[in-house]
């Protein structure tokens, strides 16, 4: 099995450094490759919105920089992670940043889905998700609001399962890992 995780904290994220590792630890002991990306230290152009990706260049940004190695990633995977402190209930920058890059990973071209329209696949198979937010104590808002943004990214990238959950900056080491292993069920990975 492979992995793709996609780190979305900041240097001052000394909380998230901890739950990254503990992140790894779960699944290689699931016997699970998993690629790193800590976006903060890789050099990706935001998104400028021209669809290159979808039309000109189909699955491939026009910037040529390390968006693409992880949108090969996470394709290429059978699991994508994504970590980020949670920020009025979302991504942090520097994940949405990595994850403007997955658009091309969808069609341009609609379908509908649960009465509702969505873009078709481009591939024929798409990752689990799992979103793993931290914030700093509780706040059920902003919590309820990651869950949604997780639950509809999955639904968008075709995930075939999904799972998201928060954890406390304070949380202990076995309480994130727990908390980990949690979601890996949720999303249907085996143990």
């Amino acid at each position: 099995m492979r992995a793709a995780l996609l780190d979305g904290s900041t240097a001052r994220d000394a909380a998230l450094h901890s739950v990254h590792r503990v992140i790894v630890s779960e699944l290689t002991g699931i016997a699970c490759d998993v690629d790193e990306f800590i976006l903060r230290d890789m050099t990706i152009a935001y998104c400028t919105g021209c669809f290159e990706c979808w039309v000109r260049t189909p699955g491939i940004c026009k910037a040529t920089d390390a968006g693409h190695d992880v949108a090969r990633a996470v394709i290429r995977s059978d699991l994508a992670v994504f970590l980020t402190p949670i920020t009025f209930g979302g991504y942090s920058s520097e994940l949405k940043k990595g994850l403007d890059h997955l658009i091309g990973l969808i069609s341009p071209f609609f379908m509908k889905a649960n009465g509702e329209t969505h873009h078709k696949p481009r591939y024929s198979t798409y990752p689990r998700l799992i979103g793993v937010g931290v914030l700093p104590g509780p706040d059920s808002e902003s919590e309820q609001i990651f869950t949604t943004l997780v639950g509809r990214n999955a639904l968008n990238l075709h995930a075939p399962a999904h799972a998201a959950g928060v954890i406390r900056s304070g949380d202990s080491r076995e309480a994130v890992g727990e908390a980990i292993r949690s979601l890996l069920a949720a999303a249907g990975v085996d143990h």
